[in-house]
């Protein structure tokens, strides 16, 4: 086995050439090591002396998620069969050590080839047309782990233009738009709008057809858009990009409009309903991210974090950049928007946070105890401050 490389270095020992060649021919392919259920069976059969139903009642076991011990039934009878066959005991252990690690989620050699081909055609995708990967990734919402906040900044970095949504250029779902030099633009899709329903989204992208929408009323009645989807998309800041109408200006137009005037107010041209426009006091910046992640769930300003910086930096806390980049051993402090929590049934209590600032993101292990002394603060928060 020693011209062998060895996937775990606990897989070696000295064998007869029987033993070694009939273990080359079953784990060759992964480098002297069982790794799948196919595999398995395999050693149990020619190695250790199952029968076949014996082996397959091995693959169950470990093909049994979120279960524990299963594998373990098996090690006298996997251990002893291979010792008799003229495999080292200590190796005969090992196998068996490295089956019984994986025995709670071990998977059949076609799923890892399907894993495999997806995880190759996802990177080459993200790699050559990252503009086409991100909208993909939008448009397949919601799809678990990483979320569409983190998706647009990841584009970002990579050089992609993300466009905002807007009532003019958006349709429903999230599209590519060419740019002079012929490379694309990513142009957010109403779905993105939180609370529109996709009926209204469809019927003013329908209505619009080549004729964009010169105002807000011009929208409202080709449309007949109802006025609680007129405000949703207000929340959102979807007016702005053509109609030049920031969230409270359009919120406040959109209470003036009216399906039919009064007998009274016929004379629409009257001067006394000639109204002179709201001095509307503007938003801060702060104000609009906080409305864009309300109503979006992302913003295309500013990172939140990168107001509070100066605020952050006296406190002694580093960006999240600086703190993956701290060596071994080193006592940092940092803070960020909590994108992702993780407990897996196998991490004995422990939590793992994935943490996010304006330089980029940290990943974060809290301990049981930790955890326990403050849950509250671990499940709830969406900004963290950590050390450690």
């Amino acid at each position: 086995m020693a011209e062998t490389p060895a996937l775990v270095p606990t897989l070696t020992g000295d064998f007869t050439p029987a033993t070694e060649a009939d273990w080359r021919a079953l784990v060759g392919k992964t480098l002297g090591g069982p790794l799948f259920q196919g595999q398995a069976m395999r050693v149990a059969i020619e190695c250790a002396g199952f029968t076949p139903g014996e082996a397959d009642q091995l693959r169950r076991a470990m093909a049994t998620f979120k279960f524990t011990g299963g594998v373990s039934h098996f090690k006298d009878k996997l251990v002893g069969g291979m010792v008799a066959r003229g495999y080292p005991a200590d190796f005969a252990q090992a196998t068996f050590s490295q089956l019984e690690g994986f025995g709670s989620y071990g998977f059949p050699e076609s799923h890892a080839a399907s894993f495999a081909l997806l995880a190759y055609a996802s990177s080459w995708l993200k790699c050559h047309h990252p503009d086409v990967f991100c909208a993909a990734l939008l448009n397949s919402q919601p799809m678990g782990f990483y979320q569409p906040a983190q998706i647009l900044r990841d584009a970002q970095r990579h050089g992609v233009e993300i466009r905002p949504v807007c009532v003019n250029a958006s349709r429903w779902d999230t599209t590519l738009e060419e740019k002079p030099d012929g490379s694309f633009a990513v142009r957010l899709g109403l779905r993105r709008v939180r609370g529109l329903a996709e009926a209204d989204a469809v019927r003013l992208v329908a209505l619009r057809g080549d004729v964009p929408y010169a105002s807000l009323r011009d929208l409202w009645r080709r449309a007949q858009t109802p006025t609680g989807a007129l405000s949703r998309l207000a929340e959102a800041d979807a007016y702005l990009p053509s109609l030049g109408l920031q969230r409270r200006e359009a919120g406040w137009a959109i209470k003036g409009l009216r399906e039919a005037a009064l007998p009274l107010f016929e004379q629409a041209g009257a001067s006394e309903l000639n109204e002179p426009a709201a001095g509307l006091k503007a938003m801060t910046e702060g104000r609009e991210i906080v409305e864009d992640y309300s109503h979006l769930g992302h913003s295309l300003r500013r990172h939140p974090l990168a107001l509070l910086r100066p605020a952050l930096k006296d406190l002694g806390l580093v960006s999240c950049q600086a703190a993956t980049a701290a060596r071994d051993g080193q006592f940092v402090r940092t803070a960020g928007l909590v994108l992702v929590r993780q407990m897996p049934g196998t991490a004995k209590g422990v939590m793992f946070m994935t943490l996010e600032d304006e330089s980029g993101e940290t990943n974060v292990i809290v301990w049981r105890t930790l955890y326990e002394a403050q849950t509250r603060i671990a499940l709830g928060a969406h900004l963290l401050g950590v050390d450690g």
